[in-house]
């Protein structure tokens, strides 16, 4: 295997910019959501996970995917959204197992008030600085990554439910068709499941 080509002195510069901005923006939006909402970005976000799926539930290993956290900080946040009443856990009837975290209303209602906030800051810290076509390549590139990171932090017997897959590519808000390595990728990974 060959050693990665370095990267030249404009690619250091994306990059140091990139870690910049991700720096500022999640400090300004985690200062703004605390101050008004008494909600750290985290929860801002599982909240957010949890209101966009069937029956606002995820099981815990597939909200881990969607979370920048490590599985025990995820675990001390669900603990923490549930002491608040926020989020409650419940056992899958089928399988002892699986565990889900379920939205309550006081959690919506949180993330309702929340979104104006969360918006405001998306908006004036990143998307309205990137030119629109700029900001259409970030998400195709940042989906094809995430696509491929969630694939490879699952075992994909044990922790995928059958329509894993599909959620996936409809999160990621990229139809398979308009974004061909997120097809293949699930494809890669239905034929994974199938194999073993």
């Amino acid at each position: 295997m060959t050693a990665p080509r370095p990267l030249d002195a404009q690619e250091m510069a994306a990059f140091h910019a990139f870690i910049r901005a991700h720096a500022r923006v999640v400090r300004i939006l985690e200062a703004e959501l605390e101050a008004e909402h008494g909600l750290s970005l985290p929860a801002y976000e599982v909240l957010a996970h949890l209101s966009e799926a069937p029956d606002r539930r995820r099981r815990m290993t597939e909200l881990a995917a969607f979370a920048v956290l490590t599985p025990s900080g995820l675990t001390r946040l669900v603990d923490k959204l549930v002491r608040d009443g926020l989020v409650e856990r419940q056992r899958c009837v089928g399988d002892a197992r699986v565990v889900y975290a379920a939205l309550t209303d006081a959690g919506f209602d949180r993330l309702v008030g929340a979104y104006p906030t969360h918006l405001r800051g998306v908006r004036a810290y990143l998307v309205d600085r990137l030119a629109q076509e700029s900001a259409g390549d970030f998400a195709r590139t940042a989906a094809e990554r995430r696509a491929d990171e969630v694939l490879q932090t699952h075992d994909l017997v044990t922790d995928v439910p059958g329509d894993f897959f599909d959620s996936l590519l409809a999160a990621l808000d990229e139809p398979a068709a308009a974004n061909p390595a997120l097809a293949r990728a699930a494809k890669r990974a239905r034929k994974t499941v199938r194999q073993r």
